[in-house]
């Protein structure tokens, strides 16, 4: 149950850097931020997910895919080396263990409790909420960070690397010094997505239990 909990509060937050509007500021790589954000209604992409520990020790390799509806509707499905899915409707989050047939779920406020993420579906531009800062690019792609203003969230930093498809690469540090990196691959935006990506199948599952 916590590392559920924990997953869904960071792709909250990852959701809020991707999703919330951008202020004018200075910079190539504020600049690939906000052509990539104006007009997004919707996308999809496959990931790749990394996991590095304090001393930067990789510790984990996920694979699996993201569907994103504006606003504030995701889904993540994790293919391995947990089969799990992940569905945010607007109004709950849901965390599908596919090899116990077990759900878990919570109110999406309760749920990204900590994180700016309950602002998903906010007009507020990106810089109430983030302090924002190009970073010289090492690798060919324009890299943007954010580190959360507010002193409560769990994720500490946010980097963003923007190459020739868009956002490839999102790095995200938690307050305990773990890593997620997550590239991402085969992105499509604007396109119609199947409203029941974002509603749990209840007949899949053995359990259901409710964390509220």
């Amino acid at each position: 149950m916590i590392r559920a909990t924990l997953s869904a509060r960071a792709l909250g937050a990852v959701l809020l850097a991707l999703l919330l509007p951008v202020a004018a500021f200075a910079g190539e790589g504020a600049q690939r931020l906000e052509r990539y954000l104006a007009g997004l209604d919707s996308l999809r992409a496959d990931f790749v997910q990394y996991t590095f520990n304090a001393a930067r020790t990789q510790m984990t390799e996920s694979h699996g895919r993201f569907y994103l509806q504006r606003p504030g509707r995701f889904r993540w499905e994790y293919d391995d080396p947990v089969a799990q899915v992940i569905i945010a409707d607007g109004k709950r989050v849901y965390v599908h263990d596919l090899e116990l047939e077990q759900v878990t779920h919570q109110s999406q406020e309760r749920a990204l409790r900590g994180t700016p993420a309950l602002l998903l579906a906010s007009g507020a531009p990106i810089t109430e909420h983030f302090a924002v800062t190009e970073l010289p690019s090492t690798d060919g792609r324009d890299w943007v960070a954010l580190r959360p203003l507010d002193a409560d969230a769990e994720v500490e930093r946010i980097e963003l690397g923007f190459g020739s498809d868009g956002l490839e690469s999102l790095i995200m540090e938690d307050g305990f010094g773990q890593n997620t990196r997550l590239d991402f691959s085969a992105a499509t935006r604007n396109l119609a997505l199947e409203p029941d990506l974002f509603e749990i199948d209840r007949s899949a599952v053995d359990d259901f239990l409710s964390f509220d």
